[in-house]
């Protein structure tokens, strides 16, 4: 119900780019910069300092920067407090989460809300961690889940689910045999990793420090971008990885890898992120409710193999 021009001038403030903006409103630039310009002849005065590709805020965008945070803040408390009475869920809710989470857990997890909730729009980004971290941060989605450890203690972060990493191989190699597989011996076998900013990568780094390994001590032969081009590279043969057991469910059913456990055994929480302080819509709270009694009836990923 805001002013358009105030939603486009909070967006631009937020990510101080007016390119970012127009992606996240889906809008053109142009579009953008006369929605700015319109709210700064209202003003009569400049929001923005432009200066080397640069942008800023004035000390009048600051102000009305703070004024639009509360404004959206209290729009989104009346939405509520009306939709408590006449007892509507609805609204559009923008949720990211890291690789793993969006393809093996979240299906199932959001077709499920979804059947309850139809009126709940679910728009999912995906991404590393690290990106999504960053989205919630930036305010770009309302949910993050993750695979990795967040740092920002000005964030709210929220254990799901364990989440237990195997070494993976194909059905032939000759550590498809063995019941368990000391970490210590990774060194020797050509391997397959997820790229920088990926969850599991971060966690098994970890991991390999505790033990006295590094991660550069590993003869490291391909570094891929999802679970799904790991298993491709690990079926033909060309390396054996550590992945999330949620990944691997029809590969194992179907006889094309075998899941090895880890010794010492490696687990990593999944996690809900999202901001301390914004007031969130109905939907949102209802999302965040059936997600934990979600996680808490399926404690472990689905994988086929249990």
């Amino acid at each position: 119900m805001a002013d358009r021009r105030l939603q486009v001038f909070h967006t631009v403030a937020r990510l101080l780019s007016f390119t970012k903006a127009a992606e996240e409103l889906h809008m053109t630039q142009p579009a953008v910069t006369f929605q700015i310009r319109q709210l700064e002849e209202h003003f009569n005065t400049r929001l923005f300092d432009r200066t080397h590709n640069r942008i800023s805020l004035t000390e009048a965008g600051l102000k009305v920067y703070d004024y639009s945070d509360r404004i959206f803040a209290l729009n989104a408390e009346m939405e509520n407090a009306v939709r408590e009475i006449t007892g509507e869920i609805s609204g559009v809710l923008i949720i990211g989460a890291s690789t793993t989470i969006a393809e093996y857990m979240l299906p199932a997890l959001l077709g499920d809300f979804k059947k309850k909730y139809s009126d709940v729009g679910i728009r999912l980004k995906v991404s590393n961690t690290d990106g999504i971290v960053s989205m919630v941060e930036n305010n770009t989605i309302d949910l993050g889940v993750v695979e990795a450890p967040v740092t920002n203690k000005n964030l709210v972060v929220e254990n799901c689910r364990m989440d237990k990493l195997v070494l993976v191989v194909p059905p032939e190699h000759e550590l498809s045999q063995i019941k368990s597989f000391d970490i210590h011996q990774l060194k020797n076998y050509p391997y397959i990793c997820r790229e920088e900013g990926s969850g599991t990568r971060e966690v098994l780094r970890d991991c390999l420090h505790q033990i006295g390994l590094e991660q550069s001590e590993l003869n490291i032969v391909m570094e891929l971008g999802s679970p799904e081009a790991i298993k491709g590279a690990v079926e033909a043969g060309m390396g054996i990885s550590i992945l999330s057991r949620s990944t691997v469910g029809k590969e194992l059913r179907l006889g094309t890898l075998v899941a090895v456990d880890l010794d010492p055994v490696v687990q990593r929480p999944f996690s809900f992120v999202h901001q301390k302080q914004k007031f969130r819509l109905r939907a949102m709270e209802e999302l965040l409710q059936f997600a934990r009694e979600y996680c808490r009836d399926h404690p472990e990923a689905e994988t086929g193999a249990n």
